[in-house]
């Protein structure tokens, strides 16, 4: 007998526009007649959206799909599917490690979940599509997203770059861009759906182009939809940053003072390597200008230690670049050879145990760089976005900065989302505590 109301699971490993992804396929279910379950045993479709990025993100899954495969055992009619990067990147071995699971998608196919879920009431059978688009962007194709105060909109997908460590450009195929139209109607689906911060998604979001112009244009047209109180960008690639983009930047105050800007390493051997197209002394210019548009703009990284061939010299200039900009975070990671990238086949790849050894160095150093710059702001008066009830205690609120710092504070009538200034007096790890001031109090200061 067939239930009334099925039900859907889905778990996503990995990237935010892996997380947009999700919220577009659970779109699609809902359209489906199937409601989300929290519960996965009750759940008459399970979807693993995966990542493919770094080994560990791969060994994760596997070991996630052999832990729940009893479920398809005890319900063989349920729908159990591998979405996403790792799908595309290793359906062989899926289909040969994996024989329970039965359908395995590309980011590129997920229009046809409908299709699939009308064919396995017919017959029972693997279903298998992991063909890469040029053109698919899912425009029309309204996402379901769980209340919150951010919305993740994806606005292109793909990867030109070819950086020479990276599985992207094979997983999520060419670069191409949504429609600017499709776009600005999805920010105010968000807003009308009580979203207030808007983050736009991209492999390399500022190379974003239409007919309607370049990434430029349309975080302009975004920050003019009524309603978005804050919006942020990830991850641009530093070859594509530009002065129309700082300029636009710098004239709306809902466009965060914030810039996630991959560094990846600090040696031009190294980034030659790592095809990065563009030199140390590039990026280095290119911070100061962010920070002569921008002075208050934080700056947040990413960066790869052990890649092949890399040398204690040419790790000590990444070390020399992090202490000449104090980046506000940083994201870093052991070098992760992925099969099929150029990377792999060198040959003068880096021993585990120096890795380890750099990585822990660079952490500890992002650390002390981490409390310094949040340190500069004790004594003054931040824009804080009130985010959700703080873990340590129920008497106070926990919020982000424009510059994506954690702020604790204690609750007064405010709600969330709601912006409010807030007077920073310590810092302690990654996060600032303060006190709410009012604006009264602020005029009465100046004055």
């Amino acid at each position: 007998m067939e239930m009334l109301n099925p039900q859907y699971f889905i778990e996503t490993f990995g990237c935010q526009m892996n997380v947009a992804d999700s919220e577009l396929v659970a779109g699609m279910l809902q359209k489906c007649g199937y409601s989300e379950t929290r519960d996965m045993t009750q759940a008459d479709i399970i979807f693993m959206n995966t990542c493919a990025i770094r080994e560990k993100a791969e060994e994760t899954v596997h070991h996630r799909l052999d832990s729940i495969q009893h479920l398809k055992k005890r319900k063989p009619e349920m729908i159990f599917g591998v979405l996403g990067c790792m799908a595309q990147n290793l359906k062989n071995d899926l289909l040969e490690s994996k024989p329970y699971v039965d359908v395995i998608l590309g980011p590129d196919s997920y229009r046809r979940i409908p299709e699939i879920i009308n064919n396995r009431k017919k017959q029972n059978g693997h279903e298998v599509d992991t063909r890469l688009s040029k053109y698919e962007v899912y425009d029309n194709l309204m996402p379901s997203r769980q209340e919150g105060v951010n919305a993740f909109v994806s606005i292109s997908r793909g990867c030109d770059k070819f950086c020479t460590f990276c599985i992207v450009p094979f997983t999520r195929g060419r670069e191409r861009s949504r429609s600017n139209d499709s776009i600005i109607g999805e920010v105010k689906d968000a807003v009308n759906n009580g979203f207030a911060e808007i983050t736009l998604l991209g492999q390399n979001v500022n190379s974003y182009r239409t007919e309607e112009g370049k990434f430029p244009h349309l975080l302009e047209a975004v920050a003019m939809v009524p309603g978005v109180k804050r919006i942020r960008y990830m991850s641009p690639h530093p070859q594509d940053m530009d002065d129309h983009l700082l300029q636009v930047m710098s004239e709306h105050e809902n466009i965060c003072n914030y810039v996630h800007l991959p560094l990846q390493a600090g040696a031009d051997r190294i980034l030659q390597r790592m095809n990065r197209t563009y030199s140390k002394t590039e990026f280095l210019n290119l911070v100061d200008t962010i920070r002569k548009y921008i002075p208050n703009c934080s700056i947040s990284t990413d960066i790869i230690v052990g890649f092949p061939g890399e040398t204690n010299a040419d790790y000590e200039e990444t070390l020399e670049v992090m202490n000449k900009v104090v980046f506000d975070r940083a994201f870093m990671f052991k070098y992760s050879s992925r099969p099929g990238t150029k990377a792999a086949e060198y040959t003068d790849q880096v021993d585990e145990d120096i890795k380890q050894e750099r990585l822990a160095r660079l952490i500890d150093l992002q650390q002390t760089h981490t409390l310094e710059a949040n340190q500069r702001h004790i004594g003054k008066v931040l824009k804080v976005m009130v985010e959700k009830e703080s873990k340590k205690s129920p008497l106070q609120w926990s919020g982000r900065t424009e510059g994506n710092m954690g702020v604790i504070f204690d609750k007064n009538e405010e709600q969330i989302k709601d912006i409010v200034n807030i007077l920073i007096q310590d810092a302690q790890g990654v996060s600032m505590f303060g006190n709410r001031v009012l604006e009264k109090e602020m005029i009465h200061e100046i004055n």
